[in-house]
């Protein structure tokens, strides 16, 4: 689709080189006339340029001879920029740029930083080249600028926002195809100015692609026709507002959608630091030389040797790092001088980090890759294997820094896949800070709040947080190495470790079972669970208790090599229930938590030739030891249940049938926005009327007189 006005931006640029013919003390602009339709001119000075000077004025052709005046080293105020750089040892690039928005001007706007007509600039330029006063170069430019046909209204942010497609369909005018310029024909284009329409105006674009993308219901007394209309249509038709149609029910509510700028394969640059006075929760800590302090993190699930920490922000990552060599620097390679980094306390002052050193005795749980660890080959000793920060604060302001640095030696053949623990917590005093799951009610993917009664807190009977606990597996996912992970609200999900037993193990029943039942019980050991995601821990009305369902005490019948009630499935059940809104936003509460298990045989598998587990009582086979968690939204009882009637009988349910007769006489009614009360009241008492006179003059009536006689 052709624009109203092309608008052609020219930026001219010439690069010339000096001839053989041309001497150092000539001045000579490159080209010396150029025409612009842009905003922007560019020439080049060549000559001698040490010691000049430009000036810029507007010059007009003298009515009597038609030409151009003199050059002159006198400036003048005029409406663009010039600026000078330095190319080469003779010459010199000279721009002009426009300093005035091409915008047109809106109808009644007083900023005077727009075009009040089309045709935005008109007018000749004069640039001299002077030495001491003297013109020795000049260069004419002749500007003729049209400006964008730009709406005054239209947004320049990065938001686009969609109209509220419950009075407005989405997409009201299709032709609009250019954005922030006037479609030709395109009636409905709000970048077209009144005198845009005016060479249209007859000539629109029909249809819905013209913007007519709600066309009139065939009730509407508008649309009747001569041909196609039957006699009666005039009394039936319906005279409605347009915005009011059957196609407004197709559509969303509208909303503002944001742009999001697209991936990148960049590594993010950080932004330069900025002094604070004071720490707020989550601004970054800074150094002493104005630098982040770096701690190395997870940033999009990668490990980031540098990363700034922030205030109140705890963490604990793990980072694999594949070795074939003995590490040469940091973070792997750290000496106790280099962790004592001066850092801002927030108060005017500063802290150093206060280092202290454990050698770890065992590394292999250090190392992933099992078959690279042996005790021949290269030895790299002193690895920095973990690194735990304990940041101290009070106020707005850090009190001191503490740094627990694990070292230990590790020996490789050819590679190593060595992981290394970095954390971080805050601690008030020597509480660390736990921050809530939700404000009041609980936040999908936040962890489940659960506490036990502290007794020993002088008899106050405060709640102590903790939490309840999923298997973690790591490594070779053994339940002597897996670690735990928190339940998180509303997230179903299902995991485990390996226990490995072996037969001796399976002819001591009772001790299996209790060291599976003790594994089991570990990872909850709460008593309570908080009902919403801020609780109070010293009101015992936020808190519910947990329920454990007992298990069968029956005698299990066990053989050998199997025993039998295992409990090697535990099951967590959550009630949640939607107990209120908060800005649109459903609170959620935690009803009931029931902690359940399901007992299971556990037999000795000798089949596929590996019968070394059977014949051997020490040889073990692994077992899976599983942890689960559900979430279950208890249903709002909205009022009474239906009876076997209206769930089976339809023919007056409008909710369910096409015909609603209890909404007969809806026209009548108040209620109806269509027309005027008056009129709709007037029009159903004639259609009652000539019901009457019909029922009066029709048969049903003559049978009733000829009985009456």
């Amino acid at each position: 689709m052709a624009n109203v006005v092309n608008i052609l931006f020219v930026d001219i640029s010439v690069l010339m080189f000096i001839s053989l013919a041309h001497t150092q003390n000539n001045l000579v602009f490159q080209p010396s006339y150029i025409i612009v339709n842009g905003p922007r001119a560019t020439s080049l000075l060549l000559g001698n340029t040490s010691d000049i000077s430009l000036n810029l004025r507007t010059v007009s052709p003298s009515n009597t001879t038609g030409n151009i005046a003199s050059p002159s080293c006198v400036s003048e105020a005029t409406q663009w920029v010039l600026t000078k750089e330095q190319v080469g040892k003779t010459a010199v690039q000279v721009q002009l740029r426009l300093d005035k928005s091409l915008r047109l001007c809106g109808e009644n706007e007083t900023d005077t930083d727009c075009c009040p007509k089309p045709l935005c600039v008109l007018e000749t330029l004069q640039v001299s080249a002077c030495v001491g006063g003297t013109p020795q170069a000049s260069l004419l430019i002749q500007a003729k600028i049209h400006a964008l046909l730009v709406s005054a209204n239209t947004g320049f942010g990065n938001k686009t926002v969609i109209p509220n497609q419950v009075y407005q369909p989405l997409g009201s005018c299709p032709c609009d195809l250019t954005l922030r310029a006037c479609d030709v024909r395109c009636c409905c284009d709000k970048d077209c100015s009144i005198e845009d329409l005016k060479l249209f105006a007859s000539h629109c674009l029909p249809g819905p692609f013209g913007g007519q993308v709600s066309p009139a219901p065939d009730y509407q007394c508008s649309v009747q026709s001569s041909e196609n209309s039957p006699d009666w249509f005039p009394f039936l038709c319906v005279n409605s507002p347009p915005e009011n149609n059957p196609y407004l029910g197709l559509f969303y509510q509208g909303n503002t959608i944001t742009s999001k700028p697209g991936p990148s394969f960049q590594m993010p640059v950080l932004s330069a630091p900025q002094p604070v006075n004071i720490y707020i929760q989550g601004s970054p800590i800074l150094t002493t030389n104005d630098q982040y302090f770096m701690i190395p993190q997870k940033i999009l699930g990668q490990c980031v040797n540098n990363a700034p920490v922030a205030f109140l922000k705890n963490f604990k990552v793990e980072c694999v790092t594949l070795l074939r060599s003995c590490p040469t620097g940091s973070p792997l390679l750290t000496g106790p001088t280099d962790l004592r980094t001066r850092v801002k306390n927030g108060q005017g002052g500063d802290v150093v980090v206060d280092v202290t050193d454990e050698v770890a005795i065992d590394s292999s749980q250090f190392i992933s890759s099992t078959d690279a660890f042996s005790d021949e080959g290269l030895v790299c000793e002193n690895v920095t294997l973990a690194l735990d920060y304990k940041v101290y604060w009070k106020g707005n302001g850090i009190t001191s820094i503490t740094l627990t640095r694990t070292v230990g030696t590790i020996t490789l053949n050819s590679s190593v896949a060595l992981t290394t623990r970095y954390s971080a917590v805050f601690l008030n005093g020597d509480v660390m800070g736990e921050p809530n799951s939700g404000n009041p009610g609980y936040q999908v993917g936040r962890p489940v709040i659960a506490g036990i009664v502290d007794t020993l807190d002088n008899n106050t009977g405060s709640v102590q947080r903790t939490s309840v606990n999923l298997w973690k597996p790591v490594s070779d996912g053994l339940c002597s190495t897996a670690e735990m992970k928190p339940v998180l609200f509303g997230e179903n999900s299902t995991s485990g470790c390996l226990l490995p037993v072996s037969q001796q193990n399976l002819t001591q029943c009772n001790l299996l079972r209790e060291t599976v039942a003790s594994l089991q019980a570990a990872l909850i050991t709460a008593t309570l669970v908080a009902k919403s995601g801020n609780p109070d821990p010293l009101t015992m009305t936020d808190w519910v208790n947990v329920g454990f369902v007992t298990q069968n005490s029956t005698a299990m019948e066990d053989s050998i090599s199997s025993c039998q009630g295992v409990p090697s499935h535990q099951h967590i059940h959550v009630w949640s229930l939607i107990t209120g809104m908060v800005e649109g936003i459903p609170q959620r509460e935690i009803q009931a938590l029931q902690v359940s298990y399901s007992l299971s045989p556990w037999t000795l598998e000798c089949g596929g030739g590996d019968v070394s587990s059977c014949v051997d009582p020490v040889v073990t086979q692994l077992f899976p030891i599983t942890s689960s968690v559900t979430f279950t939204d208890i249903p709002i009882n909205t009022g009474p249940p239906k009876t076997r009637f209206q769930i089976n009988f339809t023919e007056y349910d409008c909710d369910r049938n096409d015909v609603c007769w209890p909404e007969l006489a809806f026209p009548i009614t108040k209620y109806y926005k269509g027309e005027l009360y008056s009129q709709s009241l007037a029009k159903g008492l004639i259609l009652v009327f000539f019901f009457i006179t019909a029922s009066i003059l029709g048969t049903p009536w003559r049978q009733i007189r000829q009985v009456w006689k």
